[in-house]
């Protein structure tokens, strides 16, 4: 069931499974579309499901073109795939940098989607207008992206996913807390990593305004995970009061990753969702 897809100049693996209206699943960075099994799975029991690696993860090549790591390059994938595998106005379903590309798709192209689940897009450029908001984006961009694009820069794959990883989850030592395999598994992915931070931050994450946003009239349901970092919280906070959104969720126990950290949840929340639109 998985399979390759060339769109817009690259290969994408797709895996498929189910039947129904179609449910694209839109990872998010160090993870690929192996990232959603759990998903898949009971997804699959309703829907047709399409999971697929972005440009750059694996087990795609990791070849870079000279594009950079842009939110438009992976909307422009993500509509050209769902155009190309002729699925018509399709569910939606993205975490993190994944749920900014889907973010972006349906301000674009709002005729191919059904509706919308954003689980913690990283638009950091929001959170500089507040106080506490641009502290804190201040504060990650200096402990966090800063220290992981200098050890990437000087080889160490390693430091970079470490410093990277303990930031977004918000727990110190996260990385050299994780079994020997799941660390092994996370390598393969410093390429695509090491591409992403040191791509130019107006590209990587450009500053979507608020009535650009405001536009979407497509259902959304909007996801946090309880324990992630606060200023997860603050941009679910400022999306919500940008969008008229129809729900949003708390994980509870899930830090950034909530569909991997508590997935049962997840899984029933989304479903609800998805079966109402």
């Amino acid at each position: 069931m998985l399979r390759v897809i060339r769109l817009g100049g690259t290969e994408l693996h797709v895996l498929e499974r189910g039947a129904g209206i179609p449910v694209v699943l839109v990872h998010g960075s160090l993870e690929t579309l192996d990232s959603w099994r759990p998903q898949i799975a009971a997804f699959a029991t309703r829907f047709h499901v399409i999971a697929y690696s972005r440009r750059y993860h694996p087990p795609n090549a990791v070849r870079p073109d000279g594009e950079g790591y842009a939110l438009s390059l992976h909307a422009n994938d993500l509509i050209a795939l769902i155009e190309g595998l002729g699925l018509g106005r399709v569910h939606l379903v993205g975490s993190s940098y994944g749920a900014y590309v889907a973010l972006l798709v349906t301000m674009r192209r709002p005729d191919l989607v059904r509706s919308l689940v954003l689980a913690e897009p990283p638009i950091l450029p929001w959170l500089a207008r507040t106080p506490e908001g641009d502290s804190l984006r201040r504060a990650f961009e200096a402990t966090v992206v800063e220290p992981s694009r200098r050890d990437f820069a000087r080889g160490d794959s390693v430091g970079g996913l470490r410093r990277f990883l303990d930031g977004v989850s918000g727990r110190p030592g996260h990385f050299d807390a994780l079994p020997e395999a799941a660390r092994v598994a996370l390598l393969p992915l410093a390429s695509e990593l090491r591409l992403e931070i040191r791509t130019d931050p107006a590209v990587y994450m450009p500053a979507l305004s608020c009535p650009q946003v405001a536009g979407i009239r497509n259902s959304v349901l909007l996801v946090s995970g309880e324990r992630s970092p606060r200023l997860f919280h603050l941009i679910i906070e400022e999306l919500a009061r940008c969008m008229p959104a129809e729900e949003i969720v708390g994980v509870p126990g899930a830090g950034h990753a909530s569909h991997a950290d508590n997935p049962a949840f997840y899984n029933a929340a989304v479903l609800r969702f998805l079966m109402k639109n």
